[in-house]
């Protein structure tokens, strides 16, 4: 991937194979990667944030999500950008599964935490 002055701004090297002119492409697997983590990440800290804050943090996820966003488009490399694509979207699915969380925790099935506050 080539920036602004086609300076390489992202480039894996990638070792010989057994293929004459032959190279690996390790972006698609990097990528694959991590977007299992940042999805396994954000599994607990909606967890986390619900049980201490309730749904009052939906806004933080939104603000993430739309800042990562916006941010993978202007990333020049296409690993980065992905990466903060994945991270973006995640942050905003979030939003939809804080406040299923919350369904969750009125029915039983999670703990109900000191960040619920009680029905007036």
């Amino acid at each position: 991937m080539y920036g602004i002055n086609k300076m390489k701004v992202f480039e894996i090297q990638s070792p010989k194979t057994p293929i004459p002119n032959k190279s690996m492409n390790y972006a698609g697997p990097l990528i694959g990667l991590a977007t299992f983590l940042i999805i396994g990440l954000f599994h607990p800290i909606v967890i986390k944030a619900e049980y201490y804050f309730g749904t009052r943090l939906w806004w933080l996820f939104l603000l993430v999500g739309i800042g990562c966003t916006v941010g993978a488009l202007f990333v020049q490399s296409t690993v980065w950008s992905a990466i903060l694509g994945v991270t973006g979207f995640s942050a905003l699915w979030s939003i939809l599964e804080i406040f299923e969380q919350r369904d969750r925790v009125s029915k039983g099935w999670f703990p109900k935490g000191p960040g619920h506050r009680p029905k007036k």
